[in-house]
């Protein structure tokens, strides 16, 4: 079987030299729980160490690239477990990437997902793409990064709106 239970990845391309990495987690609309995001880490190695690979594409679902972090899994932990566990410490990988990554995004990309997003070097957005970053609904502000990438990728007016109102923009 697969060695992933969250991702489907392949190498696709005239050459296979494009590596795509599609979060599938359709019930979740592809919250990024633990276990995906390591998945993730493990398969943007791999693909970062395949020398016939020179491009990596990250996509998800047409209704979802990724509805944000899976709440559910985090809803009962302290400050104190994040802080002392390294809660969030593999989300940056992307950014690590150095092979050109790219951001395939149609539908929601919120939360972690948005943040997952704009990690990427370069997001291609569908008709149907909703960014946002809704966490302040839930009484709480983005966690990986995402409010110094949002100010850099839209400004600083529409990056404390987004933030503070939970607003989301289309692409």
């Amino acid at each position: 079987g697969s060695p992933f239970q969250y991702l489907v990845v392949q190498k696709t391309g005239a050459r296979q030299s494009v590596g795509l990495v599609q979060l599938n987690r359709p019930q979740a609309l592809n919250a990024l729980c633990e276990g995906l995001m390591e998945e993730l880490g493990r398969a943007l190695e791999a693909l970062e160490n395949d020398s016939q690979v020179g491009a990596i594409v990250i996509t998800g679902s047409q209704k979802a690239f990724a509805a944000g972090a899976d709440i559910k899994e985090m809803q009962n932990k302290t400050f104190q477990e994040c802080y002392s566990s390294g809660f969030l410490a593999g989300w940056d990988k992307v950014s690590t990437i150095r092979k050109p990554t790219i951001a395939a995004v149609n539908g929601y990309a919120l939360g972690g997902g948005c943040e997952l997003a704009m990690m990427c070097d370069i997001i291609y957005a569908g008709e149907k793409a909703q960014f946002g970053q809704p966490e302040i609904l839930l009484g709480t502000i983005p966690g990986a990064g995402g409010t110094q990438r949002l100010t850099r990728a839209v400004g600083k007016s529409l990056a404390m709106e987004m933030v503070l109102t939970g607003d989301r923009i289309s692409a």
